[in-house]
């Protein structure tokens, strides 16, 4: 395994590409388009996660320094799946699995991974998000984005179940009851932790738009594509200031593992009494 930090080259690049193009406010979120796979990569490398993939490969896998996670990009992927997120078992929290197609938006993924390193202070209501957002809630398990396209799902494994797995799905229009084919899917299996889904979730369901280049590709025609207010470099600033973030969470957090635990200045061990 590689430890490689993230460095200062690696953040400059991420500059000198975006400083360069003029953003465009893309949405709704589902049809944003994949956007830069290093919004996810630079937050779990600020974290300490290290590199177990061959540098010269286009494949990447990142491991958590507890070695419990495991983030994989396989742009060559045979399956639908390009992002892979594993969690072996641990003490009494089961394993679990999550996956996520090509063209899942990078920075609604990194919410979802953001939140494995920086769990939330209180455990959100998965559907709450989409819910305010104005999704339309078409039974206790499923919800559907304003325009339609986009399709969150609660399924039992069976009747004998009761932790259902989430499944998200981004078609395009069909007709009737039926979906279009399919652009991108998320799915998490039902021992995947909801503030995870609930991040997942929160961030897809934002009404903001995010920001892609003039040319970078999108889910689909039918997204909204046009400039931003926002200058190029307040685009990096505002990456830079994350992963910053994330880096002193991550170092407070690993402080607050491994400090020792101290005995008072002015306490004394207790002997036992002597027998006479």
């Amino acid at each position: 395994m590689l430890l490689v930090p993230l460095s200062e080259r690696q953040l400059a690049a991420f500059a000198d590409k975006h400083a360069w193009q003029i953003p465009f406010d893309t949405s709704p979120r589902h049809l944003a388009g994949p956007g830069d796979a290093r919004h996810v990569t630079h937050g779990l490398a600020a974290a300490g996660w290290s590199t177990a993939s061959d540098p010269l490969s286009a494949e990447i896998v990142l491991r958590s320094p507890d070695l419990r996670y495991q983030l994989q990009f396989d742009p060559q992927s045979a399956t639908s799946a390009w992002w892979r997120l594993r969690a072996e078992r641990a003490d009494s929290e089961a394993a679990w699995y999550a996956e996520f197609g090509e063209l899942v938006p990078a920075e609604v993924l990194a919410a979802c991974t953001d939140a494995l390193i920086v769990p939330p202070q209180q455990q959100p209501d998965p559907w709450q998000p989409v819910t305010s957002a104005g999704w339309h809630r078409e039974s206790e398990g499923t919800a559907r984005s304003p325009d339609s396209m986009c399709h969150v799902e609660q399924r039992p494994l069976n009747e004998f179940h009761d932790r259902p797995s989430w499944h998200v799905e981004t078609c395009e229009p069909g007709h009737g009851e039926f979906s279009g084919p399919r652009i991108w899917h998320a799915y998490f299996d039902e021992h995947t932790p909801a503030h995870l889904v609930g991040s997942f979730l929160t961030a897809l369901a934002k009404q903001s738009p995010l920001q892609r280049g003039m040319y970078d590709r999108t889910g689909h025609y039918s997204a909204v594509h046009e400039p931003s207010p926002l200058r190029p470099q307040q685009v990096v600033d505002a990456h830079t200031t994350r992963i910053n973030s994330l880096r002193a969470q991550a170092r407070s957090a690993r402080r607050q593992q491994t400090k020792p635990a101290t005995t008072p200045a002015n306490s004394h061990p207790v002997h036992p009494a002597a027998r006479r």
